[in-house]
């Protein structure tokens, strides 16, 4: 029996389902939308409309494959308008594909010069590809389109910060918080603006505003901490830190940060487990610290390399080398700039302005560059005076200052800061020199390939440990360690009395930073004071926490914490000259005296040293071999105990070192300033004519001046 034909259902209205499945987008039912976009495609299947609200779906659920095959599709079908090209944008950006975002943006903004959306992700776009400015111009276009914008101020603010145009970053947060206040985001970007212009108490009232619209997120927690440990607020910072750690364990340097606040209260409660953290994290490549604190808790060269290494890498695109041109190689002097953050009244100051007074002017031209503070002081007035030309560079950004060190022809640059505090490494990062070298700032490795040379000597950085040095090593005699020997000691001697020490004890004295003490030092120290009766410990004066951390591991010890006593602050030569109050200065491992270790022994007073396997560690070594005073130099906590009971118990070894070391101190190579400023010079001698032989950098040595 035949069958009657088969009804075929009617063809979908498809205007009519592209209308619906536009609404449910708008309300948020996006399993509706598809399913109805689905039914379209069924029968059309490069209907270009639905395939872009398909895109727009998956661009909300953040598959960002997705949408970029079913959008590009679209386009490819013959859909163009600026919102197609508008959310490929976006989906290239969510794949990190920033150049093609930016192509498509600009599409975007061809077919609609106002498209403030598409201005606003244009410049985060260029942003993300290291064009700040171009990004900045983007923003402006987008609030010209459109004035009430607070995302477009935010992302221009990051991009105004980028450039290092704080004060205009600041200004941008601003108003995005006037259009809307209580943003979580703005403040936060608004504290890092205020942070970076060392506005800190701002700048933490900021970021609690932020937490308090958005509690627990952990990168406002985080730059809380810095700026609470910029201002030596160290218990809040590490709170601060511990609240990052417990959102995100792994975020960035926090596990480092947190670990230095605790050294530097002297908290060691769990001093054991920290190192150990932070040893397995740096192996494996992972950023829990930041080079810096690191040096205090690892006596491992291989891990402060791996750590730089891990710090540094992908921060700055490579830079090609700066070319020798034919006007540098026939001038006659070269040109050496000093950059420093430090050229004030600082301890780099103090050490080397006796060397940039006296560099050979027929052979060196000198810039200092300075990125830190005018203090309008004396020694200010000293370092410009000591240098050919001085430039306060503090309101480039890092690409400006790099720029202006190109256009100036610089030889040889020398970065002064390495990883300390107030660093600017986005300078020298940008290659405007054609040698670069790291001195006396950061004692470690960079671990950078911007930075040719590290300037030291045979004793901090032994042959068998240029392995674990990025750099190539400009080996100097004697010592690499500046000093300055015209610096005044005050003539007066204040008396115990008035510097709280008892008239008739042993004075065991180190005046280190609160973070150089460690627990085992502090033990063998207890010890030593066990079995020297009447002894006292001189320690440099700290804050109330800190002060009544260290009496209290004094006391958990069997001493009584009466007999630490902490010095005041003083000016530089009151303080050279209260050292004559002391018997003995002990030194800490794995982080030695540096400038406390110089000062002591310009004082008078003998240093004991410990050496350690890195840098930091080696210092005060170095210091005491240049001297003369190589028997105070141990190898062995356990040997360095008995030196220093030795001395402490019998009077002839101590007068005898003492005695020693007033006839050495101006007759050896450690306070000849003159001497290390020719063997620095031959070194700058040395990388200049490889550098004009067209030879990669390599290390040497330097022979000593006659």
């Amino acid at each position: 029996m035949p069958k009657p034909p088969r009804r075929e259902p009617p063809p979908p209205d498809v205007p009519r389902l592209l209308r619906e499945a536009g609404r449910f987008l708008g309300e948020g039912r996006g399993e509706d939308a598809e399913r109805l976009c689905q039914a379209v495609l069924a029968t059309q299947p490069d209907q270009v409309e639905a395939l872009h609200f398909l895109a727009v779906l998956q661009l909300q659920r953040r598959s960002f494959d997705a949408a970029e095959r079913l959008i590009s599709r679209a386009i490819g079908h013959g859909l163009q308008s600026a919102d197609a090209h508008f959310n490929l944008g976006l989906a290239l950006t969510g794949l990190r594909r920033y150049e093609g975002a930016v192509a498509s943006f600009d599409k975007a903004i061809a077919l609609s010069p106002d498209h403030a959306d598409a201005l606003n992700d244009r410049g985060v776009a260029l942003a993300r590809l290291g064009r700040p400015e171009a990004a900045i111009a983007s923003f402006d276009r987008a609030l010209a389109a459109r004035r009430d914008f607070p995302e477009a101020l935010v992302n221009r603010g990051i991009a105004l910060g980028t450039a290092d145009r704080i004060q205009e970053a600041l200004s941008s947060f601003e108003d995005a918080l006037t259009l809307r206040p209580g943003d979580a985001n703005a403040l936060a970007k608004r504290g890092k603006a205020l942070q970076a212009l060392n506005r800190y108490e701002e700048a933490i009232a900021s970021y609690d505003q932020a937490l308090a619209a958005r509690p627990g997120d952990a990168e406002t927690l985080n730059n809380r901490g810095i700026a609470l440990q910029a201002l030596g607020r160290y218990e809040a910072a590490i709170a601060s830190y511990d609240e990052v750690l417990a959102v995100q364990p792994d975020y960035r340097y926090a596990l480092g940060n947190a670990a230095l606040c605790r050294a530097q209260i002297c908290d060691w409660r769990a001093r054991g487990e920290i190192e150990k953290r932070l040893a397995e994290g740096v192996r494996a490549g992972k950023p829990v610290t930041t080079p810096f604190p690191l040096l205090a808790f690892s006596d491992s060269p291989a891990d402060q390399l791996t750590c730089a290494r891990t710090f540094v890498r992908n921060r700055f695109p490579p830079a090609p080398r700066q070319r020798v041109n034919d006007a540098r190689r026939s001038r006659e002097r070269i040109r050496i700039a000093y950059l420093s953050a430090d050229f004030h009244d600082h301890a780099t100051s103090y050490l080397m302005a006796g060397l940039f007074e006296r560099h050979d002017r027929k052979r060196f031209e000198t810039i200092g560059v300075s990125f830190g503070p005018d203090s309008q002081s004396a020694m200010r007035a000293r370092l410009i005076a000591g240098f050919d030309r001085f430039v306060d560079v503090r309101g480039l950004s890092d690409e400006n200052a790099a720029r202006w060190l190109q256009d100036a022809e610089v030889d040889i640059a020398v970065d002064l800061k390495g990883y300390t505090r107030d660093a600017r490494i986005g300078i020298l990062a940008r290659r405007p020199a054609p040698i670069q070298a790291s001195y006396l700032g950061f004692p470690g490795t960079m671990g950078a390939e911007h930075i040719d040379y590290m300037i030291a000597d045979g004793f901090v950085v032994p042959p068998d440990q240029h392995k674990n040095y990025a750099e190539r090593i400009a080996c100097l005699p004697d010592c690499y360690y500046p000093n300055d020997g015209t610096r005044r000691i005050a003539e007066r001697t204040p008396s115990r009395s008035e510097a709280k020490l008892p008239e008739q004890a042993f004075v065991f004295c180190c005046f280190n930073a609160s973070y150089k003490c460690s627990p085992a030092m502090f033990d063998i120290w207890m010890r030593l004071m066990h079995r020297v009766e009447h002894s006292v410990l001189w320690l440099l004066g700290q804050d109330a926490v800190t002060t009544g951390n260290l009496r209290h591991e004094a006391r958990a010890r069997g001493i009584d914490p009466d007999r630490l006593i902490f010095a005041q602050k003083v000016g530089q030569e009151e303080h050279l000259a209260r050292h004559r109050l002391a018997d003995l200065f002990l030194d800490t491992l794995p982080y030695n005296a540096h400038t406390t270790a110089s000062d002591a022994l310009w004082a008078g007073l003998p240093v004991v040293t410990c050496v350690g396997q890195t840098f930091v560690g080696r210092v005060a070594g170095s210091l005491l071999r240049a001297i003369g005073l190589p028997e105070l130099v141990t190898y062995k906590l356990a040997d360095y105990e008995a030196l220093v009971l030795k001395l402490a118990t019998e009077k002839g070894p101590l007068r005898r070192v003492k005695d020693k070391l007033a006839r050495n101190r101006l007759a050896t190579p450690l306070f000849d300033t003159d001497r290390l400023r020719r063997h620095m010079e031959a070194a700058y001698l040395t990388m200049w004519e490889r550098c004009l032989r067209g030879e990669e950098p390599k290390s040497f040595v330097v022979p000593p001046a006659p």
